[in-house]
C-alpha cells in the first residue's frame, strides 16, 4: 500500500527481529547496572526506520541489521563481565545475519508476521498491536531525543515490551496490560516531544500561513522534523531562497523561533496523497524529513534530498545536516517566476494557545453558543473512502467546533468554517504528536466543567493509516477514552475477538456515513 518493495519489508522484519534480541540483552543489562545510551538511541532509530513511510532503501537496512548485531554482542560482553545472564538459546539474541542482501531477505521472510501461522490469532493480534504501538512510541522518543529530551523509562519499556514478544507463555490478559502500558509510555514520549519543541522554539501561537508562493528560488520541506527545518532556515539565510513547508510541517509556522525567519514564507501543496503530483510541479529543491514519498518519479528524483532516517534508492541522502547540496540544487532551478496569490490557513492552536482563551470557550459552551467539539484527526492515505473526513467536516453544524491534527487534516485544512464569537470553528492543534496538546485541552475542559473527559461534548473521529496512529490510539485507550470512531477501515491486524474486547470495553466503532455519524452523535 505504501509503495514498499517486498524485499524491503522482509529486511525491516529482520531488523525488528534483531532488535528483539538486542532488547533481551538490554533488559538483562539493566538488572546488573548496565544501561548503554548507544543501545537506547539505536533501538529507537532502528524501530523508527521501519515505519510505513520512512525508509525504502534496502542497503540501509542491511547496515542497520549489521550495526544491531554489533551492539548486541558488545552489550553481551559487558553483561557477562558484570555477572549477568547472556544465555538465550533459540532466540534472536544469538541471531547471525547472512552474508548477502538476498540471504538476509530470505531470513526476514521467516520471521515476519505471516510466518506465525500456527500462533493463536488473538495472541498474534495483540503482539502485533503492541509492536506497532512501540514503533510509534520509538518515533516520538527519537524526535524528542534530537532536541535534548529523554526519559530512560521510555527506553526501558521499549526493551521490556520487545523482549516480552518473544515469550510464548504470555496470556492475552498479559498482552493487554502491555498494550495499555505502551499507551502510557507513548503519552510520556509525546510529553517529552512537546517539551522539546516548545522549549526550543517557543509555544505555537495562532498564525496565518499563505498557501501561495513568492517570486524567487525555493526549497520545500516535508515530513516532521523541526530541527532539520531550523537548520535549513539558518543555512539559507541571505541566499535569496524562500523556504516552504508541506504536509506535517505546516504547524511549524506557529513556532516563534521558526517563523522569525523572513524567508520562511508559506505552505505548498494540499494533501499527503497528492505528493507525487505536487512535487513534480515544484520548481525548487525538496527535502524529506522523517517520512518519504511513494516511489519518486524519475522526472524529479534529482530534486529530492532525504535526511535523518529517510531513504530511497537513487535519492541523495544528507546525513550530517549540511544542506549545501539541496541549497545548490535550489539555486540551479528556476524557482517561482512570479508571485502566486492564494488563500491562507490558520495554525498554532496548541494547548498553550487554547488555554489562554479557555474561559471564553467554557463560557461559549455554557451559553450554548458551542454545542459540540469534534476532534477529526489521524493519518492520511490514498485509499478510497478517506473523502469521508472532508465531507464530515463540511457537514459539521455551525454551532460546533472542529479540532484537528496530523496529516489527515489535509483533507479539509483549507476549509473556511468561520468562527463562533471570535473562536475559529477549525482549530489546527498541530502534528500527529500534538495529540498530546489535544489531550491537555480535553483534560483542561473536563476540569473546568468538573466532569470526566468522556462526559464532555467531545467526539473523536480518527483516520487510520500507520504506526504513529496506533501509538496514539493506545494512549487514548490507556486514558480510558471511549466512543472513538475509527476509519475508513479497521486495522487488519486486529482479530475479531480482540476487536470485540475493544468494542466492549471502549466502545470503539467504525465510521459509517458522515450523516449517520453526525446524527448518532448530536441526535
Amino acid at each position: 500500500m505504501c509503495g514498499k518493495q517486498p524485499e524491503v519489508a522482509a529486511l525491516q522484519d529482520l531488523l525488528i527481529y534483531a532488535v528483539k534480541g538486542l532488547s533481551l540483552l538490554a533488559v538483562e543489562g539493566r538488572k546488573v547496572g548496565i544501561n548503554d545510551a548507544a543501545v537506547n538511541t539505536f533501538t529507537c532509530e532502528a524501530i523508527f526506520s521501519t515505519l510505513t513511510n520512512v525508509d525504502f532503501d534496502p542497503e540501509r537496512f542491511v547496515q542497520l541489521i549489521t550495526k544491531c548485531v554489533g551492539l548486541r554482542d558488545s552489550l553481551k560482553e559487558k553483561i557477562a563481565a558484570a555477572g549477568g545472564n547472556t544465555r538465550f538459546p533459540d532466540s534472536p539474541a544469538n541471531f547471525i545475519p547472512s552474508g548477502t542482501q538476498a540471504d538476509l531477505v530470505a531470513q526476514g521472510e521467516k520471521v515476519g508476521v505471516k510466518s506465525y501461522s500456527d500462533m493463536n490469532p488473538d495472541i498474534l493480534s495483540l503482539r502485533e498491536l503492541l509492536i506497532y504501538g512501540l514503533k510509534g512510541t520509538a518515533a516520538y522518543a527519537d524526535h524528542a531525543r534530537i532536541l535534548g529530551q529523554e526519559d530512560d523509562n521510555v527506553y526501558a519499556f521499549i526493551h521490556e515490551a520487545l523482549a516480552a514478544t518473544l515469550n510464548s507463555d504470555l496470556s492475552a490478559d498479559e498482552y493487554v496490560s502491555l498494550v495499555l502500558k505502551c499507551g502510557e509510555i507513548n503519552l510520556r514520549a509525546m510529553e517529552l516531544l512537546d517539551a522539546a519543541n516548545t522549549g526550543t522554539y517557543g509555544h505555537p501561537a495562532p498564525t496565518a500561513v499563505p498557501l501561495g508562493a513568492k517570486k524567487g528560488k525555493a526549497i520545500l520541506v516535508s515530513g516532521h522534523d523541526l530541527k532539520d527545518l531550523e537548520e535549513i532556515l539558518k543555512q539559507t539565510e541571505g541566499k535569496g531562497i524562500y523556504v516552504y513547508t508541506h504536509g506535517e510541517m505546516l504547524p511549524c509556522h506557529g513556532y516563534p523561533e521558526l517563523k522569525k525567519y523572513p524567508h520562511f514564507f508559506g505552505h505548498y501543496g494540499t494533501a499527503w496523497q497528492n505528493q507525487a503530483k505536487e512535487f513534480s510541479a515544484f520548481p525548487g529543491a525538496i527535502v524529506m524529513t522523517t517520512n518519504c514519498i511513494q516511489k519518486p518519479k524519475d522526472a524529479y528524483r534529482d530534486n529530492i534530498f532525504t535526511t535523518g532516517l529517510v531513504g530511497w534508492p537513487g535519492v541523495t541522502h544528507i546525513a550530517d545536516k549540511n544542506f549545501a547540496p539541496a541549497i545548490e540544487k535550489a539555486l540551479e532551478m528556476p524557482g517561482f517566476t512570479d508571485d502566486v496569490e492564494g488563500k491562507s490557513v490558520m495554525v498554532g492552536f496548541a494547548h498553550n494557545a487554547v488555554m489562554e482563551v479557555a474561559g471564553t470557550v467554557v463560557e461559549a459552551v455554557k451559553n450554548k453558543a458551542i454545542r459540540h467539539f469534534f476532534l477529526v484527526a489521524g493519518c492520511d492515505g490514498a485509499k478510497p473512502g478517506r473523502n469521508y473526513y472532508t465531507e464530515f467536516v463540511e457537514k459539521v453544524p455551525q454551532d460546533c467546533v472542529v479540532l484537528t491534527l496530523a496529516c489527515g487534516k489535509f483533507r479539509f485544512f483549507d476549509q473556511e468554517l468561520g468562527d463562533i464569537g471570535g473562536i475559529p470553528r477549525l482549530l489546527d492543534v498541530g502534528q500527529c504528536n500534538d495529540a498530546y496538546s489535544a489531550i491537555q485541552i480535553a483534560v483542561a475542559l473536563a476540569n473546568a466543567f468538573e466532569c470526566g473527559v468522556n462526559d464532555l461534548p467531545l467526539s473523536m473521529i480518527l483516520s487510520w493509516y500507520e504506526q504513529k496512529a496506533c501509538a496514539i490510539l493506545l494512549t487514548l485507550l490507556y486514558l480510558g477514552i471511549k466512543d472513538i470512531r475509527l476509519g475508513p477501515s479497521l486495522p487488519a491486524f486486529v482479530s475479531p475477538n480482540i476487536l470485540n474486547v475493544l468494542v466492549d470495553k471502549f466502545n470503539i466503532m467504525p465510521i459509517n456515513s458522515p450523516d449517520e455519524d453526525l446524527q448518532a452523535i448530536l441526535g
